[in-house]
């Protein structure tokens, strides 16, 4: 995929392209939409444009929305499995949000060879959000270049939303969010040492750098899980996992960690890319009075995940 970093105004291009706007976190259902749409002028190069950050954080610092469903590595990857080509990022700046609609559209879009533009319902755009898509439609006509707009979309009845899935993840509900971003939620990162302290008690458990810093961190508890173990950029090997997440209160822990079990494996896998993906919330985390009664419970948690894979890949199979 070919990327382009935008500080000012995308560079002048007379490639023809079908171009999609929008934030993409985590390139969940609603963007599918969006994307398989774009996907019917396919005799043009099918291109993204994105932002740097999320106008939440920019402009009134909320920290809910500092971190991210899908850093931009993690974006890039999933939109090349929809067929993007090129991708714009947009670095988002309290000076780019003063930037009117029409400014936008007359200085900005009009620099590029573009033969057709696919925006979800909800897009607005321009200084204080001034401008919805009707506004849109009509400036592109002056630039001559057709926009199709993409109704909402539902799952259950709960309009899909990446704010929507922030909430979801924060309170542990993986299985919902799940079914709105079309995909387990998970992390990427490189597997680097922790303190043993699970080796040492026979749990043996991966540590992945990277996550805590850029993605929206799950609900502290324990959940059931898979591993993707990557080689070369791409997953080669797949393990069912148990995951801990929170403040492992047990052994005075001080910061949110993610350490995962995967089990039946045994390796080294220090310096490897995984890629954790958080099924099913298990249980809270819980204050033991000892390490051995820690112990205990991990391996009624490795019990309960033995049976529950092995019943998934039963019912799958059936």
């Amino acid at each position: 995929m070919e990327y382009i970093e935008v500080s000012s105004k995308p560079p002048k291009d007379s490639t023809a392209i079908s171009l999609v706007i929008g934030k993409f976190d985590g390139v969940h259902s609603g963007h599918a939409k969006l994307l398989q749409k774009v996907r019917e002028y396919m005799d043009c190069t099918l291109a993204v444009m994105s932002f740097s950050d999320h106008p939440n954080w920019i402009l009134k610092n909320d920290v809910d929305f500092q971190k991210s469903l899908t850093p931009l590595d993690h974006k890039m990857e999933l939109l090349k499995l929809f067929g993007v080509e090129r991708y714009y990022n947009i670095q988002f700046t309290k000076q780019f949000a003063q930037i009117s609609a029409k400014e936008f559209v007359m200085e900005h879009l009009s620099r590029l060879n573009i033969k057709h533009i696919v925006v979800g319902e909800g897009f607005h755009l321009g200084k204080g959000r001034e401008s919805d898509t009707n506004d849109l439609i009509n400036l592109c006509q002056q630039i001559e270049v057709p926009v199709t707009v993409i109704p909402l979309v539902k799952a259950n009845d709960v309009k899909i939303s990446s704010t929507t899935i922030r909430t979801m993840i924060r309170d542990g509900q993986v299985e919902v969010a799940q079914a709105l971003l079309g995909r387990p939620y998970s992390v990427i990162g490189s597997v680097i040492h922790g303190k043993a302290l699970g080796r040492t008690l026979g749990f043996p458990t991966i540590n992945l750098s990277g996550v805590l810093e850029q993605y929206v961190l799950p609900k502290p508890g324990i959940y059931l899980g898979v591993a993707d173990i990557y080689n070369d950029g791409s997953p080669n090997m797949q393990k069912n996992t148990l995951i801990s997440a929170g403040y492992r209160p047990t052994v005075d822990g001080e910061s949110y960690s993610i350490e995962a079990y995967l089990l039946d494996f045994s390796g080294d896998l220090y310096g490897e890319t995984v890629e954790l993906m958080f099924h099913r919330y298990l249980r809270p985390e819980l204050q033991f009075s000892g390490l051995d009664q820690l112990v205990e419970q991990m391996k009624l948690d490795k019990l309960y995940a033995q049976t529950y894979f092995e019943t998934s890949n039963n019912n799958r199979k059936g």
